[in-house]
């Protein structure tokens, strides 16, 4: 709508080539490769996806069902969707405009199996701890379906784990003393993972059937207005102007995009195909662009007020309401942009890159003027959040409030087509969050069963000599570890419930702990080997993916720092901070990113030498960690190298690759 303004510059088009969106998703985001139907075939999914859309969200707005029937009753329409959506095989054909007949039983099973609880509530609380013969049975299908559907819709890793945590569970009696414990009988096993509150139907899953798919289902509608394509035009208008502009671009429009949509591949492939060619058309190298989209893609998932699904749970974890949680991340997720960009902007003066012309950008104020009202619907939830409303009750009104908004625009407007459309995007975005957290049931609920979760926690204190750092060094090496294989979701359960328990014996406060790994679970995606963020960077940019990787690691460098700066002093967290403390440690700790991003990048009104660049990192850690005298130092070290590169050091602007 912008070019019909004759202030406002012609729109900038995506120069992404003919790359193909699909096929990139489908190769670097499991959740991507589903059947694609069409016919009647096509319409019956849709028509089950938009129903459990719709029972999502009459039950946020109208009274949630008891937690174990609300459970159910999103696994059901879960399993269902997932089994008839992806192969069995990777190597099937996804197109095929099909479902086999044994994937409608088994689906058909997996239904049953769910709702076999809600049907038969009242006789299982009758009679707790007594299960049945058919109680068991359908517990036995319903663990055999979920396995299979997390094998589907993710990888094999997660079901693996599972399946090895239940073995455990069964033959803790021939393991070692240090591990080992009096066993389980098979259908012990099954009653606490089905009937039980602490396997399947847990926490995770509680969380995935009420906040998560809210948030999911309010981004899939906000996405149907064009926020996505507003939120790229606005930072285009405001920063696109800037030396290098189209990275600094990238860097708030993917951290504000990957708060609502919770996902770095997605949120790469989606803003990706528009940022990274803008990126290279300025001069950016491929495996730098790359990078930027990756680090700022992956960074969304820390980003207040929304975050990623991760942080819902954290809070039900802690006992806390959500917006304790949001306020606690505020300050690391602003040094972690904050690095990002330092670095983008030395990486351009570096190269000596320029922005975009004023004129071809979009006018800023016509933008806000035209379509600044699809901004509304996150203000309403950061001030529902703010004003004590619950995450679920804030997203429900998000919802609401988005509809009559966007019919302020044409092109924004939400007609039934549209909403039908998010409705079935929601819970199609929902299955892989839903099953991990189902999944994941197995893991916590066998560590709450024989004690496991407690035994891997002494253990590693007993390995780390009972040393904080070798400890937190152990734990972020586990979470990165697990973050190759497992959803970001899940690998925060599963560490938050084995790694975090250590930290908290060393005593870490319990947001520091579970923050910690929370952070390192998320940098998975920008860590090679299995880097999957950075790889569909690459594949867009046309860049070699382990390149790109290690380049998105170096700019997440400050969020591979703070987490165990925050650990050995929460006032970061706003944990037990005063005023002056919280301005000091902030101020401080923004210099320290901006002495760190001298040091990743090698710049500072010209380039650093290595011996300026060590000495950049010093003060970086200096100023990152609170007190006073160590700020004096880390500042003094800025000091050094701003008058070293003013009076001593000749200005270089060479293009000598770091």
């Amino acid at each position: 709508m912008a070019q019909d303004n004759p202030n406002t510059a012609p729109p900038i088009s995506s120069p992404g080539g003919n790359i193909d969106f699909n096929e990139l998703m489908r190769k670097y985001d499991s959740e991507s490769a589903f059947r694609i139907f069409s016919g009647w075939l096509g319409k019956l999914v849709m028509l089950v996806a938009i129903a459990m859309s719709c029972f999502h969200f009459y039950t946020s707005g109208f009274g949630l069902l008891p937690a174990q029937h609300q459970g159910a009753v999103h696994l059901a329409f879960t399993l269902l969707l997932t089994i008839f959506l992806y192969p069995a095989s990777k190597k099937s054909v996804k197109n095929a405009n099909v479902v086999p007949w044994y994937d409608i039983v088994v689906g058909l099973l997996g239904v049953c199996a769910s709702l076999y609880l809600v049907v038969n509530y009242m006789t299982l609380i009758e009679r707790p701890g007594m299960p049945s013969d058919l109680d068991l049975a359908w517990g036995f299908v319903l663990i055999f379906v979920l396995l299979e559907a997390t094998r589907r819709i993710s990888n094999p890793v997660l079901p693996c784990l599972a399946i090895i945590c239940l073995l455990y569970a069964y033959f803790g009696n021939v393991l070692p003393a240090g591990m080992g414990h009096r066993g389980f009988s098979i259908s012990r096993i099954i009653n606490h993972m089905y009937l039980g509150t602490e396997g399947i139907f847990g926490t995770p899953l509680e969380v995935s059937s009420t906040f998560v798919f809210m948030f999911i289902l309010f981004g899939a509608v906000l996405e149907k207005t064009g926020v996505g394509k507003f939120i790229i035009d606005l930072s285009l208008g405001l920063a696109g102007w800037a030396s290098g502009g189209p990275a600094k671009v990238t860097v708030v429009a993917s951290g504000i995009m990957g708060t609502v949509s919770g996902s770095s591949v997605a949120n790469v492939c989606t803003v990706g195909m528009f940022t990274i060619p803008l990126m290279k058309s300025v001069g950016y190298r491929p495996h730098f662009a790359a990078a930027v989209e990756a680090a700022a893609s992956t960074g969304g998932q820390i980003m207040p007020p929304v975050m990623g699904a991760g942080a819902f749970i954290m809070a039900q974890f802690l006992g806390w309401p959500y917006i304790e949680v949001a306020k606690a991340a505020i300050i690391p997720a602003l040094l972690y942009y904050t690095a990002v960009l330092i670095q983008v902007h030395f990486e351009a003066k570096r190269l000596g890159l320029s922005g975009i012309a004023r004129e071809n950008l979009p006018n800023v104020w016509y933008l806000l003027r035209t379509r600044g009202f699809l901004l509304l619907p996150l203000g309403a939830i950061i001030y529902l959040l703010v004003a004590g409303y619950t995450p679920l009750m804030a997203a429900f009104w998000g919802i609401l409030v988005s509809i009559p908004l966007s019919w302020l625009n044409k092109e924004t407007r939400l007609t039934p087509k549209k909403l039908v459309e998010a409705f079935e995007a929601g819970a199609r975005s929902s299955l892989g969050v839903a099953c991990a957290c189902a999944c994941v049931g197995f893991i916590v609920g066998t560590g709450t069963l024989t004690g496991l979760a407690l035994r891997i926690a002494g253990g590693i204190v007993d390995l780390s000599g009972g040393l904080l750092l070798p400890t937190l060094l152990l734990t972020m090496c586990a979470s990165i570890l697990l973050g190759t294989g497992l959803p970001t979701t899940a690998n925060f359960i599963v560490t938050s419930t084995m790694a975090a328990p250590a930290l908290k014996l060393l005593g870490v406060p319990d947001i520091a702990a579970y923050m910690f790994v929370f952070y390192f679970g998320i940098a998975a995606d920008l860590t090679p080997p299995v880097a999957l963020a950075a790889y569909a960077a690459a594949g867009i940019a046309g860049a070699d993916p382990m390149k790109s990787g290690v380049t998105s690691l170096k700019l997440a460098l400050a969020g591979f720092l703070v987490p165990f700066i925050y650990v050995y002093n929460p006032i970061l967290l706003m944990v037990d901070a005063t005023p002056l403390a919280m301005i000091q440690a902030t101020i401080t700790s923004l210099a320290g990113v901006y002495l760190l991003s001298m040091a990743t990048i090698g710049y500072y009104n010209g380039n650093l030498s290595w011996l300026m660049r060590i000495v950049a990192s010093a003060g970086a850690l200096g100023l990152l960690v609170p007190g006073t005298t160590s700020d004096l130092c880390g500042l003094a070290a800025l000091v050094f190298i701003y008058l070293w590169q003013r009076f001593v050091a000749k200005p270089s602007r060479t293009t000598t690759e770091t």
